[in-house]
């Protein structure tokens, strides 16, 4: 997708997706066949709710029926929450992450599967699982020293109704 097309795009989205209180995270534009599909992701603090992306999905579609946005050719909108292992690229990713495992892949190299306990404006506060049968150890991590992170998908986690009961 152009740039001038995912500005203009983003322009017209925006405050469509403000207006339901959300983030929008991403806007692509690919080819499936002879049509094209307009994937729009969009995220809060509190999660996407399917009734909440299907009355945007409605918004944005009458938006773009009204303008010439997306060009004369047909094409398919998407409107989604992003997946689980999305990657944690701004604060609020990390915020809402906290209490999580995540892979994080760190400029000097090396990988690191810690839980994030604490995010502040400088880096993250971690837990790193003990190996075999050793104690957890606490690590900090600079935002800085982070080249990507992914929250790791855990299938036998406790979730936070559990531990308090």
């Amino acid at each position: 997708m152009s740039t001038t097309q995912s500005d203009r795009l983003r322009g017209l989205l925006e405050p469509l997706v403000s207006a339901k209180e959300l983030h929008l995270e991403e806007i692509e534009v690919s080819r499936a066949g002879r049509r094209r599909v307009l994937r729009v992701i969009v995220d809060s603090e509190d999660g996407v709710e399917l009734d909440t992306c299907a009355e945007l999905s409605r918004s944005i579609s009458e938006t773009l029926d009204e303008t010439d946005a997306m060009g004369e050719g047909e094409y398919v909108l998407e409107v989604s929450s992003p997946g689980a292992d999305r990657p944690l690229t701004e604060h609020r990713h990390y915020v809402r992450a906290t209490g999580r495992l995540a892979r994080l892949t760190l400029d000097e190299g090396g990988e690191l599967v810690a839980r994030i306990l604490g995010v502040d404006d400088e880096g993250l506060d971690l837990e790193v699982p003990g190996v075999k049968g050793r104690k957890p150890t606490s690590r900090r991590v600079a935002f800085d020293e982070i080249s990507r992170a992914r929250v790791e998908i855990e299938f036998n986690r406790k979730d936070k109704k559990e531990e308090e009961a």
